[in-house]
């Protein structure tokens, strides 16, 4: 496991790029949300996501975030996020345990959360995935369809829709990757302005492209091997 010390400078080093990237674009850095991708790390790296002032925890799979949190004692100090392909199978259990999913990337699936909230009386934060970059390998909806299925989602009364996010196809360049996000934040600004006021965060970007993500407009950044280093 990497040293408290490299951590922090790690840290440091991804708050220096965040603030840099912000203010070149005139963004407030107080707009811009570190999500710590934890997936394959043992249990203690949530408590150490918090020793470095990280209370958003980003998780992929179900079952691995069970087994952690069996082992952790400050479950109430995180906000814990589905950012992995939710089965439909599996969305009860994903609602009684995140506070924001993702990774809604259908209307079945979002009825489907819907309904098992109202059954347990919670009202599920979600974000629509939308494949911006139309990569036949992610998950998420067309852009069309996200505004299509947006208002429908909208007026489902367990579920409240706060955003969009999006993983870009693989190997595209810088400029294609700025594309890719100005495009996902102008479907984020239309429904926000026309559909869903509550609809006001992106998130986008990642260890390799965080900075880009927040010129173009992202809200939440997923960071893991930037911080972490390379997962098992």
């Amino acid at each position: 496991m990497v040293s408290h010390k490299n951590l922090l400078t790690r840290r440091d080093i991804i708050y220096s790029k965040i603030y840099k990237a912000a203010t070149a674009c005139n963004r407030d850095i107080q707009n811009i949300t570190i999500i710590a991708v934890t997936k394959n790390h043992p249990a203690p790296i949530w408590e150490t996501a918090l020793n470095l002032g990280i209370q958003h925890i980003g998780e992929n799979k179900i079952q691995e975030t069970i087994e952690k949190k069996r082992k952790f004692s400050s479950k109430e100090k995180i906000i814990f996020h589905l950012i992995g392909h939710l089965q439909k199978n599996k969305t009860r259990k994903a609602i009684e345990i995140y506070d924001v999913i993702q990774t809604v990337d259908s209307l079945k699936l979002a009825k489907k959360i819907n309904n098992n909230s109202k059954e347990i009386n919670k009202v599920q934060e979600i974000y629509i995935q939308t494949n911006t970059s139309k990569d036949p390998k992610k998950f998420g909806m067309s852009i069309n369809k996200t505004m299509e299925v947006s208002e429908e989602i909208t007026s489902m009364k367990n579920i409240k829709l706060t955003g969009i996010m999006t993983i870009p196809k693989e190997g595209l360049s810088n400029k294609e990757l700025s594309n890719t996000y100005q495009q996902t934040r102008r479907i984020k600004n239309q429904i926000q302005k026309n559909i869903n006021k509550n609809c006001k965060n992106l998130s986008m970007g990642m260890s390799n492209d965080y900075e880009i993500a927040i010129q173009e407009g992202a809200t939440h950044i997923r960071i893991g091997t930037g911080l972490f280093g390379m997962r098992k």
